[in-house]
């Protein structure tokens, strides 16, 4: 099994779509081990996004993130990390198939409703950046 963290981004939050994207992870079998909500403060998101911090568009990023409270949860599955991102959809919204979830309610590469892992390493590090070891349940 494994696990992934996402990110219900502020776009996700003010549109309400949190139960839709829920329905659709529980819908693909997956399991939420943890969930809660919270701000996420300057240094939280500039560790997070570490990897394009330097990028002319990160400014712009960390102010959209930070801007609300935001749901972070952590899901558990067979191949979650893959199955995740393929229902959510290419990262840029525009390029988002009519029944992804960034298609379906994504505007752009920064307002796309959701941050999910990219890899199952990066899913461990990402959960244990947002969660504190007894916030996360085994099934």
């Amino acid at each position: 099994m494994q696990r992934t963290l996402i990110i219900f981004k502020p776009d996700c939050m003010d549109q309400r779509h949190v139960g839709n994207v829920i329905d659709r992870f529980e819908q693909a079998g997956f399991t939420i081990i943890g969930c809660k909500l919270t701000r996420l403060a300057p240094a939280l998101l500039r560790e997070h996004y570490a990897h394009v911090a330097d990028r002319p568009f990160y400014p712009r990023l960390e102010s959209f993130m930070g801007s609300r409270p935001v749901l972070v949860m952590g899901l558990e599955g067979d191949d979650v990390v893959q199955r995740v991102r393929d229902l959510l959809g290419p990262t840029d919204s525009k390029k988002a198939a009519k029944g992804t979830i960034r298609g379906d309610f994504g505007t752009d590469t920064t307002v796309n409703m959701l941050h999910a892992s990219d890899s199952e390493a990066n899913g461990r590090i990402e959960l244990a950046r947002f969660f504190k070891p007894d916030e996360l349940f085994p099934v």
